[in-house]
């Protein structure tokens, strides 16, 4: 097996930077008078976290692919982190934004839509009753607050460098004693979330049946599949017992699909045949305008209208102003109705078959000790001869120098990866053309670095 050479790396690294640089001189501008007025020079503070000195400013997009403010246009395997997964302006969201803008944004009032929407979640999920919110965080906060409210337990349960959004329960890892704490850069936690939050190993199902032990746990809060750490699947029998297992508790399951829902028109719950007592999803239902939803079963609408007095609804601490305004709603029927169809995964998921098998071929070629794993329509490469089982392996698996190069080497040649992972994303304007530019870069930027 041939190594990464450390000094090559770290002399390529220098390159690409010093090329970002002077390829991208009126991001380069942008970026440096957005320091007077903007914190860290961008509108939220994780954009200053690109492989880059600065970040790329963005002029215009379409379908698969964007163009900065240099002019210069890339391939986009990002996609807004998932939230542009029907492609940028995909023209049927389009229209039925542009017709809603013209009839009004939001009234505080439900509309018509509303019902086209919650008609397709309810097939394609299978759970009868859904909310709308603004986001998936919105969205996994509320169904931890129901579950807490129908069950009377206090705590909640994640796995061990998961990712739900800006949840405060979840920013909770498992430290080098074992213990649960705040996960590492978690900005002022209102509490230790030792005292929310049990955490357990992705894939552990004894400690899972250990934690459930206490009686006290309101819902296990799950993707499917792991994905902000890294694609990290499912062992063969892991939902089946993680289901029956919440069920012996007392326990109810959240099934996050936000990043999963690459998987199918259901995500992994539809796909895998789950049964979860919730769903949550946000970003790309509504093709980047900002809306998620959450669904349950029956049983959980029963017991939540039990345990709540109508005339206190609003005070509650689940909903928000904006959450199933119109404009989102009639973008959420255009985006579930017309672009990502049955059609479309059945475009994607090839795709990322596609681009999976070119990486794999590379990897074989240059005798690396390098896998890739796949989730429908998204595939990610890992610097390791095995696939991490939990999120524990998964980030000590990080290789952060080797990362930046690989994304800035990708980015310098016309590739946009997704930041923090080396993770596409196809959408349904990809094309075969655009996964084997990313082939053959990727055989050309790992060449360079080879001992």
């Amino acid at each position: 097996m041939r190594t990464i050479d450390r000094r090559r790396l770290t002399i390529a690294l220098e390159a690409e930077l010093a090329r970002f640089t002077a390829e991208h001189p009126r991001s380069r501008q942008l970026f440096d008078r957005a320091q007077a007025h903007l914190h860290d020079g961008v509108p939220m503070s994780w954009m200053s976290r690109w492989a880059g000195a600065f970040p790329l400013f963005v002029e215009r997009a379409k379908g698969a692919r964007f163009t900065d403010v240099d002019g210069r246009t890339y391939v986009d395997f990002c996609l807004g982190d998932t939230g542009a997964m029907t492609g940028h302006a995909p023209d049927a969201a389009l229209a039925a934004i542009k017709a809603q803008l013209d009839r009004g944004i939001t009234f505080m009032l439900p509309t018509e839509e509303a019902l086209a929407v919650s008609d397709e979640l309810a097939r394609r999920f299978s759970l009868p009753s859904w909310q709308l919110a603004m986001t998936a965080t919105d969205a996994n906060r509320f169904v931890i607050r129901i579950a807490r409210h129908v069950t009377g337990r206090p705590r909640v349960l994640v796995f061990n460098w998961c990712y739900h959004g800006t949840v405060d329960e979840t920013f909770a890892t498992l430290g080098p004693d074992g213990r649960v704490g705040p996960r590492p850069g978690n900005v002022g936690p209102p509490v230790n979330p030792a005292v929310t939050t049990r955490v357990v190993e992705f894939n552990d199902l004894a400690a899972l049946e250990r934690e459930l032990a206490h009686g006290d746990v309101a819902c296990v809060l799950a993707e499917p599949a792991m994905t902000n750490i890294g694609i990290v699947l499912p062992d063969p029998g892991f939902h089946a017992a993680l289901r029956r297992l919440t069920r012996q508790a007392g326990t109810l399951l959240v099934i996050d699909e936000t990043h999963t829902i690459s998987a199918g028109p259901g995500g992994c719950t539809r796909a895998w045949g789950l049964e979860p007592d919730f769903v949550t999803l946000g970003k790309p239902i509504a093709s980047g305008i900002p809306a998620a939803v959450y669904g349950f079963t029956g049983e959980v609408a029963a017991r939540w209208r039990a345990a709540t007095e109508r005339d206190l609804a609003d005070t509650g601490g689940i909903g928000g102003t904006l959450a199933g305004n119109a404009l989102a709603v009639a973008a959420m029927r255009a985006t579930l109705g017309e672009v990502l169809t049955e059609a479309a995964y059945a475009r994607m998921i090839p795709l990322a078959e596609r681009f999976a098998a070119g990486v794999e071929g590379v990897i074989a070629e240059l005798g690396l000790p390098w896998i890739v794993k796949r989730l429908g329509a998204r595939a990610e490469y890992w610097f390791r001869a095995t696939a991490p089982r939990n999120g524990g392996e998964a980030a000590a698996a990080v290789d952060a120098e080797l990362d930046r190069y690989m994304h800035l080497a990708a980015l310098n040649r016309g590739i946009l990866m997704t930041p923090f992972h080396n993770m596409a994303l196809m959408c349904p304007a990809t094309t075969a053309a655009d996964v084997d530019l990313h082939t053959a870069v990727f055989r050309e930027s790992v060449g360079a670095v080879l001992s």
